[in-house]
């Protein structure tokens, strides 16, 4: 298998917990990958790992070729990887527009002259990222789009999710990591932003995703491949309905005895 991501011996203690254990995990190009297992088996800790919230203690990770073990959440980003957290992470009192750009600041010219002296060519800049913004919800849902100067706190659950992959999604990502987007959602709005992911992936090919999620639906109808954790290890892998009637995943998942 191709590799993008290439996470091997990945281990994480806090305190006397081992969170992660000797994790080896791998995704290929192109695929969507569910990362599943009980609460504190370890799947945001290896999120946090993988984008440098938190160091490993042992074992490394290979990104498209490079070394990233370690490696600071700025080097992350700029090498292809953006994500979502679980708890909502948007600024309510800013607007659409300027939430998105948030996570686009790879690309944005940051530099005080130009910022205050180069006014066409600042305003050309914001032109483009407005436009590009403006696309990309447009993905998401047509009649937001129109509203990207209003502030992001009268906005429903759904499309505050919507507005979060957005501004993962603006940087123009390889990797895409999503924790629990349904969080906080119906069963109807999970669906509704289960299509917007399938609809964004169907439009960008080249793009990887990694959602941990708990709606077993979800990752039954959106992930080529599962990979199941518990207590910090691998205890399954392969397709929903493969590792689904695996009598370990069962007793750890599932609370079947």
């Amino acid at each position: 298998m191709t590799r993008l991501l290439d996470a091997r011996g990945l281990s994480k203690r806090f305190g006397g917990v081992l969170a992660l254990d000797s994790l080896d995990l791998s995704v290929a190009p192109n695929e969507i990958v569910g990362l599943i297992g009980p609460n504190g088996s370890g799947k945001t800790t290896f999120f946090n790992v993988i984008t440098g919230i938190c160091g490993a203690d042992a074992g490394r990770v290979s990104f498209d070729g490079t070394d990233l073990t370690n490696a600071s959440s700025r080097a992350v980003y700029q090498a292809g990887i953006s994500r979502t957290f679980q708890r909502s992470r948007l600024s309510l009192s800013l607007s659409i527009f300027d939430n998105i750009m948030i996570g686009n600041h790879k690309r944005l010219n940051q530099g005080l002259w130009f910022n205050l002296l180069s006014r066409g060519r600042f305003r050309l800049e914001f032109e483009a990222n407005y436009l590009a913004a403006r696309a990309l919800v447009e993905v998401f849902e047509p009649a937001l789009a129109g509203r990207l100067l209003e502030p992001v706190a009268g906005l429903p659950m759904i499309d505050r999710r919507r507005i979060e992959i957005c501004r993962a999604l603006i940087s123009e990502p390889k990797l895409l990591l999503l924790d629990e987007p349904s969080a906080g959602m119906t069963h109807d709005e999970t669906a509704e932003l289960m299509n917007d992911i399938l609809l964004i992936r169907e439009r960008n090919r080249q793009l990887t995703i990694i959602i941990v999620e708990h709606e077993m639906g979800v990752i039954e109808r959106i992930t080529d491949r599962c990979v199941v954790l518990n207590f910090g290890r691998k205890i399954a892998e392969g397709r929903y309905r493969e590792v689904a009637a695996d009598a370990q995943v069962q007793e750890a998942y599932l609370g079947v005895a």
